[in-house]
C-alpha cells in the first residue's frame, strides 16, 4: 500500500472540497483550483476529511495513489496557505525591477529581459537583488520561478545568475596560474 496515498487529507477551516465527475474541486479564501482525477481512482470528501483509494495493485494504479493525493494535498494547501519561490540575483549590474505588472531584469545582455505575470501568478521585488514569486497553483509556481532562472542560471565560477534562496552552487577553482 502506498505510504503517501494511503493518509488522509485534513481539510482547514474555510475551504471547501468537492468531488463529482472526475473532477476535484477545492475553494479557498485564496481561490479555487480543479484537477482531472484519473478515472481509477476513487475520493471521498467525509467532512474535513479527504480519502483518495485505488481498485487494485495493478503497477499504474499503484503509481497513481500516492500521485493524486498529493496533487490533491497541493490544491488544499494552495486555496489555504499559497505557495512560494524566492529567487536571488548576483552579480555586478545585475539588478531586478517591477513596471507594472512587468519584472524587468538587467542581466548583462545587450537588452533588458521583461516577463510579465498572468492571473495566477504575482511578482513582488523587495529589493533590486530579490524576487518573490506568490500563487496558488504549485506547478504553475515552480514553472514560472524556473523559467525566470533560466534566463539567467548561476555560472559555476563565481555565482553569478538567477539562483534560488536554498540553492547550493558548488563552486570551481579558476585556472592554474603558471608558476
Amino acid at each position: 500500500m502506498s505510504r503517501i496515498g494511503r493518509k488522509p487529507i485534513n481539510i482547514p477551516a474555510g475551504v471547501e472540497a468537492k468531488f463529482e465527475n472526475g473532477v476535484m474541486t477545492v475553494k479557498g479564501p485564496k481561490g479555487t483550483l480543479t484537477q482531472n482525477i484519473h478515472p481509477n481512482m476513487t475520493v471521498e470528501v467525509n467532512g474535513a476529511e479527504i480519502n483518495v483509494t485505488r481498485p487494485n495493485d495493478d503497477k499504474e494504479n499503484r503509481s497513481l495513489h500516492g500521485l493524486t493525493r498529493t496533487l490533491i494535498f497541493n490544491m488544499v494547501v494552495g486555496v489555504s496557505e499559497g505557495y512560494k519561490k524566492e529567487l536571488d540575483v548576483n552579480g555586478v549590474g545585475y539588478r531586478v525591477q517591477k513596471q507594472g505588472k512587468d519584472l524587468v531584469m538587467n542581466l548583462g545582455y545587450s537588452h533588458q529581459v521583461i516577463m510579465s505575470d498572468n492571473e495566477d501568478i504575482t511578482i513582488e521585488v523587495p529589493g533590486p537583488n530579490k524576487i518573490i514569486i506568490n500563487g496558488i497553483d504549485k506547478q504553475k509556481v515552480g514553472q514560472f520561478a524556473a523559467e525566470v532562472r533560466a534566463k539567467r542560471p548561476p555560472e559555476p565560477y563565481k555565482g553569478k545568475g538567477i539562483k534560488y534562496v536554498d540553492e547550493v552552487i558548488r563552486r570551481k577553482e579558476g585556472k592554474a596560474g603558471k608558476k
